[in-house]
């Protein structure tokens, strides 16, 4: 860079979070190169456990104040990670970038890929729900299933099936099985063995389907779009119960795009889409009191608070939070003997439609409307 002493404008930042594992310096670092800027590292300080965070204190250095405001605008995804404040330089004005879908996503018509329920049962226990519960009605989650389906595409979705196999009762919770961006998809490793012998029809049906598979290696898990959701340009990836944030890695090089990592921390929330859903027009429902503080930094710093949803335990607990988002459609469970008046009439509020079904029978095992789809065209 041919920048004088004399004309160059610079900004301090700083990055503090799980840096190196979701690649957050390297891309941050490669957005400033190639906009025509430089940079020059003030402080670093290395987390030294996986719970640990890291801090990177950096200048960033430009030619003028034009190409300073866009290389800023566009750090904005690794940057807000948590709460930042920005000393002004000159005129120049930071501003949260506009919403971006890199790949032009349509809100109003997604494609969805969904697994029949033909063989679902609760035949083991790997989280809090599975625990002594009635044996399910095949029959009625047949039909429950059915009518999930049918509101997603009725609500204006593409819909797919991955056929059922015998002796994989979950393979039906199709969130778990990929993370997809564009022709990507980064494919399952089930933390338990009792869901591992899905991961081969997961890969499967993508690989048919045109999609280039990453498949992690065997000491890294992760477990698909459950814990890896997009909102605007940047994903909220959900760790410790079943994924590992050694993962988020591999989900930045597959997708290109920030990651931000989140700490759960109650095993009843054991993925990031039973307590956080991401809405049309940027919006999201969650359940705060499902992350760690330092998650809930996350969210808030990136996601204004007019746009947050919070729901109340209750209302997680009947897993509100996982949603099917389509165009300004949200479909999620409800009994009949509890309705969801308050959190209804907050989303209708802004402009939403609700759809809900009784997903009584799904709930036996922890899972609900998002657990039984995967978005296949962001």
């Amino acid at each position: 860079m041919t920048t004088t002493a004399s004309t160059a404008v610079r900004k301090p930042i700083e990055l503090t979070g799980h840096l190196f594992d979701s690649l957050t310096v390297s891309k941050a670092l490669d957005t400033i190169e190639s906009l025509g800027g430089d940079f020059e590292l003030k402080a670093i300080d290395i987390g030294h456990s996986k719970k640990a965070f890291s801090n990177l204190k950096l200048d960033v250095i430009a030619p003028d104040e034009i190409t300073l405001r866009n290389i800023i605008e566009a750090l904005e995804p690794y940057v807000a990670k948590v709460p930042v404040v920005f000393e002004q330089v000159g005129s120049v004005e930071v501003k949260t970038s506009q919403t971006k879908y890199p790949l032009g996503k349509d809100d109003a018509h997604p494609s969805i890929l969904m697994s029949p329920p033909d063989y679902f049962e609760v035949a083991y226990a790997i989280n809090p729900w599975m625990q002594g519960v009635a044996p399910v009605d095949v029959e009625l989650a047949k039909k429950q299933w059915q009518d999930l389906y049918n509101a997603i595409e009725n609500a204006g979705a593409k819909m797919y099936t991955l056929p059922p196999v015998k002796g994989l009762p979950d393979l039906v919770f199709t969130a778990n099985c990929a993370f997809v961006y564009g022709d990507q998809a980064v494919t399952a490793h089930y933390r338990h063995a009792e869901r591992q012998g899905e991961e081969p029809y997961g890969q499967q049906w993508f690989k048919d389907h045109g999609y280039q598979v990453t498949a992690l290696p065997d000491h890294v898990h992760f477990e698909g779009s459950g814990d890896a959701l997009i909102w605007k340009d940047r994903v909220f990836s959900g760790y410790k119960m079943r994924s590992d944030i050694a993962a988020h890695g591999f989900l930045s090089n597959a997708s290109g795009l920030p990651i931000l990592s989140l700490e759960l921390n109650d095993p009843k929330f054991y993925h990031v889409d039973v307590c956080f859903c991401p809405l049309t027009g940027d919006y999201l429902i969650w359940y705060p009191e499902a992350f760690d503080e330092y998650g809930r930094s996350v969210i808030e710093a990136n996601v204004p608070a007019d746009k947050r949803i919070a729901v109340t335990t209750d209302e997680a607990n009947q897993f509100v939070c996982n949603a099917v988002s389509v165009g300004k459609t949200v479909i999620f469970n409800e009994a009949p003997e509890k309705p969801l008046t308050r959190v209804k009439g907050e989303l209708e509020a802004r402009g939403f439609s609700v759809v809900t079904v009784n997903m009584s029978e799904f709930l036996k095992a922890g899972g609900s409307a998002k657990c039984l789809t995967v978005r296949l065209d962001h």
